[in-house]
């Protein structure tokens, strides 16, 4: 894990099977928050295409403070979330959103940019 400042980092480059982030460098998916982020490495979770997005995959998340989520479905909309996922946030009274990679980074620099807690993992793939 690589910590930055208290703010969410800014994902500064996006294509296919890439991204990079303020001080966390260049992943294929990503997990970020404020303070920091690390590569989101799907076989700790257990994630796959379907059913999608887990909710230990969120966890760490609001371990770091976040109070509105991003979750980015991949370049193709392959990712799926799932009721389970989403559920469980609407539970903890955290706002969230599920885009598109390039929506999903889009509205995660804009929130980071007004101060947000904001938090999200990005699949740079399908």
């Amino acid at each position: 894990m690589t910590e930055i400042s208290a703010r969410s980092p800014r994902i500064t480059h996006l294509a296919w099977d890439e991204l990079d982030a303020e001080g966390l460098g260049r992943h294929k998916d990503l997990k970020a928050y404020p303070g920091g982020g690390r590569a989101w490495d799907w076989d700790e979770t257990g994630t796959r295409h379907s059913p999608g997005v887990q909710i230990a995959d969120v966890e760490e998340l609001l371990e770091h403070g976040c109070d509105i989520v991003v979750l980015s479905r991949g370049m193709d909309l392959r990712l799926e979330v799932p009721a389970e996922t989403t559920d469980f946030l609407d539970a903890k009274g955290i706002e969230w959103r599920a885009l598109e990679t390039r929506e999903a980074v889009a509205a995660y620099n804009e929130l980071a940019a007004a101060g947000r807690a904001v938090g999200a993992l990005v699949h740079s793939t399908c």
